[in-house]
């Protein structure tokens, strides 16, 4: 091989190198972008918060309204209304058409953040006490069914309501099927819970944490996606394209979400530094990546241990911060974004088409 050879390969992997570690980096945000997403998510919000306390009061006691309204009063970035909302706009339909799909799928998402609190036996999310730690288990329990019904009460509201609750009974179904996988590929705990111990994964792959965090995360995303489309009577090919794009960035959402929970700051993320290894969970593609690539096995102990103590925490942490699962969680994230961008080639071009791309990015770089 001649000098000349060896110097092109040596610079062609040198490029190669530097391109594949630019992908692995935290992506940024331009200014103008971030405040133009931030003003359309709370443009959503102001627009969907009446109807979602008007179904939510629809046969709801008096004698607790707050307690009712709670989960929903803690706030929340209002990403899927804002998603049924945008998707509507961008096949030509119209707000007020998507007004009660906005509200049902953002009461499905709150009915399943107080199922999960309580299941993780989450205390603190959004920066406030979660429903259940506010007001109680039984409490908490009776509000979640009460969310449920609203959910439907929403569809029956909406131009296509048979469509409409076709979509939102899956989606439910599909999201509760997603905790449940969620709840099998943790490696420890529960051992009073008969199922759990006897259909526990006994290894997760990363296809097994994919089909989990489909079916939890995006799901819901590619519904409310979908649910805009039909509010707004658009063709099935417009409809398949908005499915993929929300399935899409769902997918890069849970990721993102998996890398905040290690790396994040707990003060933006509104939720504990390290909660999944303190629940020892398998379906993490942060800590996925990081058990691939160990060789010892310490992570894995402090995985399958009993109670873990803040000490744990930190050391599985920083034994996770000594490999590239990081980067390669990073890489994961920017696969899924590029398939969304991509999905959106079979919409109309227009302000909310870019506006629904713009989203992606502002997802992305998150820290809460």
């Amino acid at each position: 091989m001649s000098w000349l050879v060896l110097i092109l390969l040596i610079a062609l992997g040198g490029i190669i190198w530097f391109i594949m570690r630019q992908r692995s980096k935290e992506p940024t945000l331009s200014a103008n972008l971030e405040q133009d997403v931030d003003s359309f998510l709370n443009e959503a919000g102001q627009m969907v918060e009446p109807a979602i306390k008007e179904l939510l009061s629809v046969h709801a006691g008096r004698k607790f309204p707050e307690a009712m309204l709670y989960q929903i009063d803690t706030g929340g970035k209002r990403l899927r209304p804002a998603l049924v909302f945008l998707s509507c706009r961008a096949v030509g339909g119209q707000d007020q058409a998507a007004l009660y799909a906005a509200a049902a799928v953002e009461i499905l998402h709150n009915y399943s953040l107080i199922i999960d609190d309580m299941i993780d036996h989450g205390q603190v999310r959004r920066g406030l006490p979660t429903t259940w730690k506010k007001w109680g288990h039984s409490m908490a329990q009776c509000f979640g069914v009460h969310y449920a019904a609203a959910i439907f009460e929403g569809a029956l509201k909406t131009p296509a309501p048979l469509k409409a609750t076709s979509i939102l009974t899956e989606t439910l179904q599909v999201l509760l099927e997603g905790e449940m996988l969620d709840i099998l590929q943790e490696r420890a705990g529960r051992e009073t819970e008969a199922l759990v111990v006897q259909r526990r994964y006994r290894r997760v792959s990363m296809n097994d944490y994919l089909e989990m965090a489909s079916k939890k995360t995006a799901k819901l995303l590619a519904a409310s996606c979908q649910l805009g489309a039909v509010c707004a009577h658009a063709s099935e090919a417009e409809q398949q394209a908005l499915i993929e794009y929300g399935y899409n960035l769902g997918m890069a959402f849970q990721v993102r979400d998996d890398i905040l929970d290690m790396f994040g700051e707990e003060k933006g993320f509104g939720k504990k530094i390290g909660k999944d290894i303190e629940e020892r969970k398998g379906g993490n593609a942060v800590i996925l990546f990081a058990l691939e690539e160990l060789k010892d096995l310490e992570l894995d102990r402090i995985l399958h241990q009993g109670d873990l103590g803040e000490a744990d925490i930190k050391r599985a942490i920083e034994i996770i911060s000594q490999t590239e699962a990081r980067e390669k969680a990073i890489k994961l994230c920017r696969d899924y974004t590029d398939r969304a961008k991509n999905a959106l080639k079979g919409l109309p071009a227009g302000p909310d088409r870019d506006l629904l791309v713009d989203l992606v990015d502002y997802l992305m770089t998150r820290h809460k």
